[in-house]
């Protein structure tokens, strides 16, 4: 799976409502996500090294890119596809020592991040959050003209973030939005690859 061709991107703790991710991996996968992140923001490196194991394994048999939030050397400890940085992460100069043959992804919130994020050469970003969101906490919504910016000036692969739901994706298709990412939708449902199948079907009646 490349990222040119992606379009779920699942964030996700290691342990869900549904049990340990990585044994959900093979049905989430079959279900259409395509890239899975491990996002652990309270565990010390040492946690998350020993709760991204299985996940890395799991994705690696199941052909999903995986990638980690924030943490470049924790990315090459678990041998990742790459690694997701936000606006106050490590510099991604400096990311790129660590994890030079690694995928880079860049969090931005604005038209002038995404400018600035673009002059980087990221391989993906993300764009939002154009919901407020839990996940986020303190930060407004940015809503939808950051997607309609994005669709005229983004030349990599870019992925809506922001509350991303059966309910939210319709307005963000027709703002232009092509790929999402999800949390709670996915992590919170009682059936996580039936609630990815269901976004994946609606993204499909779009084409890229």
């Amino acid at each position: 799976m490349s990222l040119a061709d992606a379009r779920l991107y699942l964030v996700s703790p290691a342990r869900i409502s549904a049990g340990d991710l990585a044994d959900l991996v093979p049905e989430l996968a079959d279900a259409g996500v395509d890239v899975i992140q491990l996002r652990e923001k309270e565990m010390e490196a040492g946690e998350v090294l020993a709760l991204g194991r299985p996940l890395a394994e799991a994705c690696r048999d199941a052909g999903v890119p995986f990638i980690v939030n924030d943490r470049p050397d924790v990315a090459l400890a678990l041998e990742a596809d790459g690694v997701h940085l936000g606006q106050d992460d490590l510099p991604i100069d400096i990311s790129r020592r660590i994890l030079p043959e690694g995928v880079h992804g860049l969090s931005t919130h604005s038209e002038e991040q995404i400018e600035a994020a673009l002059r980087l050469s990221p391989h993906y970003i993300g764009v939002g959050p154009i919901n407020a969101t839990p996940t986020k906490p303190g930060r407004a919504g940015t809503g939808l003209s950051l997607v309609t910016y994005a669709a005229k000036v983004v030349d990599v692969p870019w992925f809506i973030t922001g509350g991303m739901a059966v309910d939210t994706l319709g307005e963000v298709l027709e703002a232009g939005g092509r790929r999402i990412v999800v949390v709670r939708a996915i992590v919170e449902a009682f059936d996580p690859p039936a609630a990815a199948a269901e976004l994946r079907a609606l993204l499909d009646q779009v084409p890229l």
